[in-house]
C-alpha cells in the first residue's frame, strides 16, 4: 500500500478524516466548541459520496447519542463528539451502551466548567470520564491523546477496542489538541464491513438476519428480575477485570534516574515536558509519566516507580481529579504534590518548572 505523507492539521480535523478512512460507518453529532471542526470537517468531506459513510447532524447531544445506541447495536462503527456540556448530555446514553454492552465512540473535546463555563481548555472532565459519569456500576475505556497524530490514530483504535470488549469507548482530549495544529500521517483507508461480513463477525448484532429458531436480538440494559441484574453486573465486572488486565496504556520520558516523576495527560503532558527537559538541564534529574488510558489507570506502573522515586508531582488542567488515582495507585507510600488551573487558564512550561523546583527538594 502506497505510503501516506504527512500533512498539517488541526487534531479535531485529524480525527474526521481518521474516522473516514478506519471504516466508520456513521458519525451523529452536534457543534459545540472547541470541537465543531470534526463534524464540518466531514461535512466539507462528503465521506457519504466515496465511502457510504453517514454524518447527521443530530439535533441534539441527547439525539445524537441515541443514535450511536442504535448504531452500535447493528454492529456499525458509528460514534459522537462534542465537548464537555454535550458530553454531560449524553451521560445517559452512555451508561444505556455500557449496560447493553453496545461499543461505540464517544470523543470529548474538553472545555472549562462547571456547566456551560467557557470554550477555552480544561481537563476538569477526567473523574466524570473515568468513574463512568451515569447511573450504576460501568466503566468505560478512557484514551488521552497528547499529539494530533495520536488524535487520528486513537479512532481505529478506540474502535477496535469498543468492539473487541462490546463496551463505549470515550476519546478525552481538550481544546488545546482539537485546535492545535501538527503534522500527521493519516492511516490507510479501511473497508467498511458488508452486512454479511457484520453477521459472520460479530453474531450478536441486530443485522436484520434471523437463523430459523432464533430469537429477536434485542439490546437493553433493563431486566426486573435482579438475580439476572446481578449476574450481568457480575458478568460486566469480569469483563472490566480483563481489560485492567489488558489495556492498559503509559509513556515514561526521563524516568531511569528521575528522583521525582511528574505525572500528568494530555495537553498537560506535553506542557510539562518541556519544563522537564527545560530543569534536567539545570541538572535537576525529574521525569515524566504519562497515563494514555485514563481507565484503566496504570496503577502497577506507578507503584512500580514508586519504589524508585522520592515523590509525585501531578500536573492537571483541573482543581486536582487524577491525583487521587495516583496517591491510590502507589499506596500513598510518596508524596504526591497536585498543581493545576482552572477555568480555561492553561499552565506554562515556566510556570510548571516552577513547581517542580518548589517541591523536588
Amino acid at each position: 500500500m502506497e505510503e501516506q505523507e504527512y500533512i498539517l492539521l488541526k487534531g479535531n480535523e485529524a480525527i474526521a478524516h481518521a474516522a473516514i478512512r478506519c471504516g466508520c460507518d456513521g458519525f451523529f453529532g452536534y457543534p459545540i466548541t472547541p470541537q465543531s471542526e470534526i463534524i464540518e470537517t466531514l461535512a466539507l468531506e462528503k465521506p457519504w459520496e466515496t465511502t457510504g459513510m453517514v454524518v447527521l447532524q443530530a439535533e441534539s447531544e441527547l439525539a445524537s447519542i441515541n443514535m450511536v445506541y442504535g448504531g452500535g447495536a447493528t454492529g456499525k462503527r458509528v460514534m459522537t463528539s462534542s465537548s464537555s456540556p454535550g458530553v454531560a448530555l449524553m451521560q445517559e446514553g452512555i451508561t444505556y451502551m455500557a449496560g447493553a454492552e453496545i461499543p461505540g465512540l464517544i470523543v470529548n473535546v474538553q472545555r472549562g466548567g462547571p456547566g456551560l463555563g467557557t470554550i477555552q481548555p480544561s481537563q476538569s472532565d477526567y473523574i466524570q470520564a473515568t468513574r463512568g459519569g451515569g447511573n450504576g456500576d460501568y466503566n468505560t475505556i478512557v484514551l488521552a491523546p497528547a499529539t494530533v497524530q495520536e488524535m487520528a490514530d486513537f479512532v481505529d483504535l478506540s474502535f477496535e477496542l469498543a468492539f473487541k470488549y462490546r463496551t463505549p469507548v470515550m476519546m478525552l482530549s481538550d481544546g488545546v489538541i482539537g485546535q492545535m495544529m501538527e503534522k500527521v500521517k493519516l492511516p490507510p483507508f479501511k473497508a467498511r464491513l458488508t452486512r454479511d461480513e457484520i453477521e459472520e463477525k460479530y453474531p450478536w448484532a441486530a443485522t436484520g438476519k434471523r437463523k430459523p429458531g432464533q430469537s429477536p436480538r434485542i439490546f437493553t440494559s433493563l431486566d426486573l428480575d435482579p438475580q439476572v441484574m446481578e449476574d450481568h453486573n457480575k458478568d460486566l465486572q469480569q469483563k472490566y477485570s480483563t481489560i485492567k488486565e489488558n489495556e492498559v496504556r503509559y509513556e515514561q520520558k526521563y524516568c531511569d534516574d528521575a528522583d521525582y516523576v511528574v505525572v500528568a495527560f494530555g495537553s498537560a503532558a506535553r506542557i510539562s515536558t518541556k519544563a522537564i527537559e527545560t530543569l534536567r538541564e539545570e541538572g535537576l534529574k525529574v521525569g515524566l509519566f504519562r497515563p494514555i488510558t485514563l481507565w484503566p489507570f496504570p496503577e502497577k506502573e506507578l507503584l512500580e516507580l514508586s519504589q524508585h522515586v522520592k515523590g509525585f508531582i501531578c500536573i492537571e488542567i483541573n482543581a486536582g481529579q487524577m491525583v487521587d488515582d495516583i496517591r491510590l495507585a502507589i499506596k500513598c507510600s510518596k508524596p504526591v504534590v497536585q498543581y493545576g488551573r482552572m477555568g480555561g487558564m492553561v499552565p506554562t512550561p515556566e510556570e510548571i518548572a516552577e513547581v517542580i523546583k518548589q517541591n523536588a527538594r
